[in-house]
């Protein structure tokens, strides 16, 4: 008689342990885009308190840290933060991709699909949109982080390489569009998060309570995101 054999995944590599990785990391990622939506908001006080506000940054923790110790701290931990949420991202979705019974480029049928293939929500918002995120993400290093992209004119002041750059306006919608990927994900990933960390006693999304707290969440974000580069394109801020 032969005998089945059930194959073992690690603890590490559970669904349950990756999705858990998700929600961790995403809130991590939200916490820190809230503080860096009240940083971006300093333009309003001006060139010298948005020049201050950098500063500060980069001698946050002196003489216990060296200089930008804190901000490589918050990098190492937000880079390891995206690098995780990826990777469980990634293996969730093949998991999900295999389980629904894709054969070649093909889902499972469906007539609530316009061609037949049942496409999710999180299809476009969540992996489309991550895509979208990291790439922005890159590109936003580079012009005002790392100063090697220079849309405006290169400066060594963080608020005219802001206001240089957002004054273009191909920079602002690229911004926006970035910006409303990244709304789109927590508007779905600040609630999956918090079910998956059991905030949900809802049996149906409509009727959670986090539904209207990730509709908020997303919302503040992007706006708050949103209001320096159309203030400055609009001529609000000079």
């Amino acid at each position: 008689m032969a005998t089945s054999q059930i194959s073992r995944v690690p603890a590490q590599r559970s669904t349950v342990a990756l999705k858990f990785l998700m929600a961790v990391t995403g809130l991590i990622m939200v916490g820190y885009l809230l503080v860096h939506m009240y940083g971006n908001l300093k333009v309003f006080s001006g060139q010298e308190a948005f020049d201050s506000y950098s500063h500060h940054l980069r001698v946050l923790g002196e003489p216990y840290l060296p200089r930008e110790g804190a901000l490589w701290i918050i990098r190492v931990v937000l880079l390891a933060s995206i690098v995780g949420h990826a990777y469980a991202a990634i293996v969730l979705w093949r998991r999900n991709k295999k389980a629904a019974g894709y054969t070649g480029r093909k889902r499972y049928q469906s007539p609530r699909g316009t061609r037949g293939v049942q496409r999710s929500y999180a299809t476009f918002t969540l992996r489309w949109g991550g895509i979208v995120i990291i790439l922005f993400v890159i590109y936003h290093l580079l012009h005002l982080t790392g100063n090697q992209i220079h849309p405006g004119g290169a400066s060594s002041s963080p608020y005219l390489r802001v206001v240089n750059g957002f004054e273009i306006w191909w920079v602002t919608l690229s911004y926006t569009i970035a910006m409303l990927a990244v709304g789109f994900h927590l508007w779905h990933g600040v609630w999956s998060a918090l079910t998956t960390l059991g905030a949900n006693h809802s049996g149906t999304r409509l009727g959670s309570r986090l539904t209207p707290l990730s509709w908020i969440v997303a919302g503040i974000i992007t706006i708050g995101f949103l209001i320096p580069p159309w203030a400055i394109l609009l001529g609000f801020v000079d």
